[in-house]
């Protein structure tokens, strides 16, 4: 059973269904996965459906605490009252706007969604939705997985979590079974890494050489190293790949769901502030993440939030750097830097999350 306050007073529901819209990138929607993991803890019974992008799916179906997928690019296609008409049909009781989006917003009005969640610094906000909660995420000292939680204070959810306690609130459970010939690659012998050099253009990248001289120190009987990324990122890592013919070209080759499973099957990955880092920090491996200290990209808004997740900035201002989309900062962290953290995991034995070679 959950709660919700409204002029003072304090409601109690056995039942309830609601939406949570988040309708941007892979990393944005894994760090908003813990809002249906606390959803699902405060309301067991409840329905959770969530707003999002046809290529967020297989990730958002990976979620245990996820009841149902609305694909934002088919409602986005429809006039207004039909989009409306779409939301409405969910029933849902509360929708919680985790991403602003001004569209959504008037659509879920339309809806006669009863609860409408979102925050006081949209304009659009104070018209469309009927739960107002002060954020601003550009200055704020927490983590995008925090700021996310807050809006859930005025369903009975605590003020603050702490990133421990959203590191087991993923739920990423629903995994495919790996097929041939990828479940046969990882070398049980052996410390297994993906790299996953580029973003899509998301974010600051550390660049080619700082991934080959990491390559080029990692013992080669210690590691065994996987090379990701999509089919068009591939031919910009041809470099690389023709370079060192012992690595493990995955990239263009996997489905989303298979790229998932495999994930949770290696050891470690290393990358910038990409979706991959964020999915490998919640299905609890050794997620290495390199980033540049530029507010808000800096760790402390962006980093993976995991068990075994780790991150690697200069301890500078890298004001230089904002209005570039080079950034000579995050290529300035050092390889050796990884390579002693990565010996350090062999030495302790911190491998698969299962805590032994697979």
């Amino acid at each position: 059973m959950g709660v919700f306050r409204e002029n003072g007073y304090i409601y109690f529901m056995s039942s309830q269904t609601f939406i949570i819209s988040r309708t941007d990138a892979i990393g944005d929607v894994v760090l908003t996965l813990p809002v249906a993991g606390v959803l699902r803890s405060l309301y067991p019974s409840s329905r959770i459906v969530f707003l999002g992008r046809s290529y967020t799916r297989d990730i958002i179906k990976t979620c245990e605490f996820v009841d149902e997928f609305l694909n934002w690019d088919e409602i986005r296609q429809l006039s207004e009252q039909e989009g409306a008409r779409v939301l409405a049909a969910v029933n849902a009781n509360t929708i919680i706007h985790v991403l602003p989006h001004a569209q959504i917003a008037k659509l879920a009005k339309m809806a006669g969604i009863k609860q409408r969640i979102g925050t006081t610094n949209r304009l659009y906000h104070w018209v469309t939705c009927n739960r107002l909660v002060k954020l601003s995420r550009k200055n704020s000292p927490w983590h995008e997985a925090q700021l996310n939680l807050q809006l859930l204070s005025s369903l009975g959810a605590k003020s603050l979590y702490t990133l421990k306690e959203i590191s087991g609130l993923y739920g990423l459970t629903r995994l495919s079974p790996l097929q041939e010939p990828f479940v046969s690659l990882p070398d049980p012998a052996k410390f297994n890494l993906i790299l996953h050099p580029k973003s899509r253009g998301h974010g600051r990248e550390w660049g080619l050489d700082n991934f080959m001289r990491l390559i080029e120190i990692l013992p080669a009987d210690e590691f065994k190293i996987f090379v990701t990324g999509g089919e068009e990122e591939g031919k910009l890592l041809q470099p690389m790949l023709h370079k060192y013919p012992f690595l493990t070209d995955l990239t263009g080759k996997m489905t989303l769901p298979q790229f998932i499973t495999f994930i949770s099957s290696v050891d470690g990955l290393v990358a910038s502030g990409t979706g991959p880092l964020h999915l490998a920090a919640a299905l609890g491996i050794n997620a290495l993440g390199i980033f540049p200290p530029i507010r808000p990209m800096h760790p402390g808004r962006w980093a993976p939030v995991g068990v075994r997740a780790k991150t690697f900035v200069l301890d500078k201002s890298c004001e230089a750097c904002r209005q570039s989309g080079d950034c000579a900062c995050i290529r300035a962290v050092q390889p050796l830097q990884l390579k002693i953290w990565l010996q350090s995991l062999l030495r302790k034995g911190h491998l698969h999350p299962a805590g032994t070679r697979k």
